[in-house]
């Protein structure tokens, strides 16, 4: 029976920026998953490239998803105290800490963004960090796009349900990659995803969608069982031949290393799992001085850039989560059939 989402498999992949395209969510959508396209790092050119993809490459749903942070004021003081802190690093590699340029943007929902999209109608939009502002949403609704929205705890659920989500995506501490918390950003309020799921689904007159830590057919199966509409995978689709993940990533996801993950802030000012690497083990996951998201990308770009073309990992965002025993070189159609147990 198809799923109230459109796809005929209770699989959606998690978007993914940085190492996925449209391909990724293509793949996923035409194996009876729902793909998803990272939307919130595309300038609006990219962005319709991608929706022109998507739209000419699949008659199934996908989703595009898309943040919903309040962009932080720039504190000069602080972010002359981040590349203070940087300033060892830099001095190792021979850059230039004066020379930073600025971040690759994260920009919210708007307007603008909105009035692109619309033309092409899509039948999922999913949200990160709570939603747009209410006219927003209601322009998105009038679309007859099913709106998700991630949600760490039962409160920020709760808040998402009564604002009018059509589905929650309850995002376990296992999830690698940036936390979808809004409305507390205290990190001991965040449960598992088997611990959380259980309570959303209890909670909530509205399905529930599973994420975090899921990495093969088992752990999906066991996800619907406690009540789950459907599963979000992300890291299992990380080493796929669709996927764009750079070769340091790679080679961190499949050496021993990725057994060790870490909530971060370092790398982009927001709270994200990842594998550990050196800059993570020298200055400590989580540091005081890392601008508030997504300030603190622009003083480690360099460094990254740097580290990456020596083939090393050592600044670079290893987004993981706990559970990567489902990453393998294989294509994404066939890892969603897999997962879904097709």
């Amino acid at each position: 029976m198809p799923h109230p989402l459109g796809m005929d498999l209770p699989l959606i992949q998690a978007p993914m920026a940085g190492v996925q395209g449209s391909a990724l969510a293509l793949a996923v959508s035409n194996a009876g998953g729902l793909g998803s396209l990272p939307c919130a790092m595309l300038p609006p050119d990219a962005l319709r490239r991608e929706l022109d993809a998507l739209q000419g490459g699949t008659t199934r749903p996908f989703n595009l998803n898309f943040f919903c942070h309040q962009p932080p004021a720039p504190d000069e003081a602080r972010e002359r105290a981040w590349r203070d802190a940087l300033a060892p690093y830099y001095r190792e590699a021979g850059l230039d800490p004066e020379a930073v340029p600025a971040a690759v943007s994260r920009v919210p929902f708007d307007a603008r963004t909105a009035h692109l999209v619309e033309a092409y109608r899509p039948r999922v939009v999913s949200f990160h960090f709570g939603l747009p502002a209410p006219d927003l949403l209601a322009q998105v609704k009038a679309w007859g796009s099913k709106v998700l929205a991630s949600a760490t705890t039962l409160a920020e659920a709760q808040w998402l349900e009564s604002r009018g989500v059509d589905a929650v995506i309850a995002q376990g501490l296992e999830a690698g990659g940036h936390r979808g918390h809004f409305l507390d950003d205290d990190l001991t309020r965040q449960a598992g995803t088997f611990a959380l799921l259980p309570q959303l689904v209890r909670g909530l007159r509205i399905p529930v969608i599973a994420a975090g830590g899921v990495a093969d057919a088992r752990g999906v199966a066991a996800a619907l069982a406690l009540g789950a509409s459907a599963v979000q995978v992300g890291t299992s689709y990380l080493l796929c031949d669709e996927a764009t993940t750079h070769a340091v990533h790679r080679a961190a996801l499949r050496s021993d290393a990725a057994a060790h993950t870490a909530l971060t802030n370092l790398f982009s000012g927001g709270v994200a799992r990842g594998i550990v690497n050196r800059l993570m083990r020298e200055l400590g996951p989580m540091h005081p001085l890392a601008p508030p998201f997504p300030l603190a990308a622009a003083a480690i770009a360099p460094l990254r850039a740097h580290a990456e073309r020596a083939g090393r990992g050592d600044f670079s965002p290893l987004w993981a989560g706990q559970n990567t025993s489902g990453c393998r070189s294989i294509g994404a159609a066939a890892l969603t059939r897999e997962l879904a147990g097709a």
